[in-house]
């Protein structure tokens, strides 16, 4: 891998990591103020809702500018939100500053990564951006569940920095000041990232003309025999895993009696299974047989499904000591549940990222090919973190949940395998991957 590829890997991981953090601290301040239950699910979906209603121009703004200066700008905008949140303004607009500048983030972290590599390195390159992504998550949310522990926020609260009154007088709040540091050190490796020397044509500044131009770019990649399966794989697991992350906490919760600190732990562990799944697939998966885990798609959903049923009446008895702490093996039998969801999730998104972002960038561009991918996954976040925020304000069982929400996976998977297939029939397809953009 070229140098810069790791410069790129090393902001992507502090940006990431503080953005994970936050969530679980703008969780804990919804909680603060009394916040009703179903306004937990919608932060995510107040921060994703920037990638949907920007999506036709910030292709356009990331091909522009040479993609680190954009990381940089749209960095500093998700520290901006960061100090909204810190200084009194709602959680949920606050976070939708920060969901702002990862929108416009997003298209130039991913299409610097084509304009730097050569498409066979693309898997190895995926492997490498889902697992350090995967990492800064579980680091991420383990420090969010640290910085909002009783112990660390009572230090935090009581350190004084010297000529500056941060009027921070909450644990969540203090959480997040460290966040904003976090962020800040982002921007300044932001800096250090090499211009890669691709330049696109003159791009359109008229709204209307933007729209348009979005509306082809999305009717290419729809169309296209590969680009259209591995678009609906990566839409279907964005959404689904964004609605996860709210799953888990609640079944942390209810199911095995955590309180959110620890509850942040079980979200950490998800992440682990992912990281492992993520690397094996970059390591054994080339671009050519990418299409083949698509049945693994089908076998977490159906996992997902199982584990609804998960509970201490069927679960052994007894405990394990690790270190100076017993845990019950009801808890290790959860967290191994956790671990192969995730692990069956990182195995299969990776090979369909590195397809469709190799065969946006022959069909359309770097930045426009990112922002069609980040509609579409975010419009699926939105659509899914809000029929799951009904269920809860329906009152519905995080059981039933968890079963609805396995199905729809695995039978969404199982009409991509078929659709897939009729495609196969029709035109080899599989032939035109590697395929050059010229």
């Amino acid at each position: 891998m070229k140098r810069g590829f790791y410069t790129i890997m090393a902001a992507q991981f502090l940006s990431s990591l503080a953005d994970n953090a936050l969530l679980i601290c703008a969780i804990a301040l919804l909680r603060e103020m009394g916040a009703a239950s179903w306004m937990t699910p919608m932060l995510k979906l107040f921060f994703v809702i920037s990638y949907v209603a920007l999506a036709a121009f910030v292709g356009a703004f990331a091909d522009s500018f040479p993609k680190g200066r954009v990381m940089l700008v749209t960095n500093t905008i998700k520290i901006g939100g960061c100090l909204l949140m810190l200084f009194g303004a709602h959680p949920l607009f606050a976070y939708a500053v920060v969901g702002f500048g990862a929108a416009a983030y997003s298209p130039a972290k991913y299409g610097i990564v084509t304009e730097l590599l050569p498409p066979e390195k693309l898997v190895v390159a995926n492997g490498w951006i889902e697992g350090l992504t995967v990492t800064s998550i579980i680091l991420g949310f383990l420090l969010g569940g640290v910085l909002i522990s009783p112990k660390v926020s009572a230090w935090l609260l009581a350190f004084d920095m010297p000529l500056v009154d941060m009027e921070v007088d909450h644990p969540a709040e203090s959480a997040i000041a460290v966040i904003a540091a976090i962020y800040l050190c982002a921007a300044l490796v932001n800096i250090l990232i090499p211009d890669t020397g691709a330049r696109y044509a003159k791009q359109h500044v008229h709204p209307w003309k933007l729209l348009v131009g979005f509306a082809h770019c999305c009717n290419v990649l729809w169309r296209d025999k590969l680009g259209q399966i591995s678009l609906a794989v990566t839409t279907l697991f964005w959404g689904a895993g964004a609605t996860l992350q709210f799953i888990v906490l609640k079944w942390a919760e209810q199911v095995l009696g955590l309180d959110l600190s620890r509850a942040a732990i079980l979200q950490a562990i998800v992440a682990v299974g992912i990281a492992v799944g993520a690397v094996y697939a970059a390591a054994s998966v080339s671009l050519k047989r990418s299409l083949g885990v698509l049945p693994v798609g089908i076998a977490m959903g159906t996992i997902v499904a199982i584990s609804a049923f998960y509970s201490r009446a069927i679960a052994p008895e007894g405990s394990v000591a690790i270190g100076a702490v017993s845990v019950s093996y009801f808890l290790i039998i959860a967290c191994a549940i956790l671990v192969l969801i995730g692990a069956l999730a990182g195995y299969f998104v990776v090979p369909m990222n590195a397809l469709l972002q190799h065969r946006g960038h022959v069909l359309l561009s770097a930045g426009h090919s990112i922002a069609v991918q980040n509609f579409n996954e975010n419009l699926s976040i939105l659509v899914m973190l809000g029929v799951y925020a009904l269920l809860i304000w329906m009152n519905l069982s995080i059981q039933a949940v968890m079963l609805l929400f396995g199905l729809f996976v695995a039978l969404s998977m199982v009409v991509v395998m078929l659709r897939h297939r009729y495609n196969q029939r029709q035109f080899d397809s599989v032939a035109l991957i590697g395929e050059s953009a010229h």
